[in-house]
């Protein structure tokens, strides 16, 4: 389904850029090279800076390579100019870590819904309601605007979004990093289920490896844009071998039962 193969990008560093010429560039992403194959669910970790949400924003084309080539279904998208990717952007979606600025705050939950139908020319009916259902959301949800419903319901609504299209794979960057215990669990389970019912092939892109594991069957380590270590969810979790993952498992808190607090 996806294909990165030695995957390089760079950006230009503003903060240094000089008043005449061009800004120096960052080395971000460092000859990147996995698979996701179809119907699995990919955790791709790591801590600040170390280039997880830009090695996501590059698989869906939202960044262009510097070099290295992304191959979706058998297409090369590496370097696709935009009226070539359109017909393709409707089979990957994205949902976003922060629903609060990622969704319109002026239009209503179906007309948010709506909208990338329309974008792609798809009918709207019964479309909308449908995807309020799948995420487990009433269909009176689209009616109300964004900043009237709570964290996990907006990033119910940003999956719903994503879903309407049904596409073949999505991403999923650090959609649960700002809410509590309880939301963290019924979107996890929701995505299962979403998974499972549409065959989506999904990518979960997260710093904290107890979610990772709840949710993917294969892990990748990315740290300072190179990746670390790549392993079976288990087989990580039981054996690592990159002193980088070690210390991202050591960072784990357990629960101690026999901790007396004063």
């Amino acid at each position: 389904m996806y294909q990165v193969t030695d995957l390089h990008l760079s950006l230009p560093d503003m903060t240094r850029k000089p008043l005449v010429g061009a800004a120096p560039r960052i080395h971000i992403l460092k000859g990147l090279t996995f698979d996701v194959p179809k119907g699995a669910v990919l955790g791709i970790v790591g801590g600040s800076g170390s280039g997880k949400s830009t090695l996501g924003r590059a698989m869906l084309r939202l960044l262009e390579p510097t070099s290295g080539q992304i191959v979706f279904d058998g297409t090369d998208v590496s370097h696709l100019i935009e009226d070539q990717l359109r017909p393709m952007r409707r089979r990957f979606q994205m949902i976003f870590q922060d629903p609060m600025s990622s969704l319109n705050p002026r239009r209503r939950v179906g007309g948010i819904i709506a909208g990338p139908l329309r974008l792609h020319g798809m009918e709207t009916a019964g479309k909308v309601d449908d995807a309020l259902e799948m995420v487990g959301l009433p269909r009176s949800f689209a009616s109300r605007y964004p900043h009237e419903l709570s964290g996990g319901q907006r990033q119910r609504v940003g999956i719903a979004r994503a879903i309407a299209l049904r596409p073949d794979f999505i991403l999923a960057d650090e959609i649960v990093s700002g809410l509590d215990v309880s939301s963290q669990a019924q979107v996890l389970n929701l995505l299962e289920d979403l998974v499972r019912e549409l065959g989506l092939t999904l990518a979960f892109i997260s710093h904290d490896l107890s979610v990772i594991r709840r949710l993917c069957s294969r892990i990748i380590v990315l740290d300072q844009g190179k990746i670390v270590e790549e392993a079976p969810t288990e087989a990580l979790f039981e054996a690592p071998k990159a002193s980088y993952t070690r210390a991202l498992l050591q960072a784990i808190p357990l629960p101690d039962p026999y901790q007396v607090w004063d």
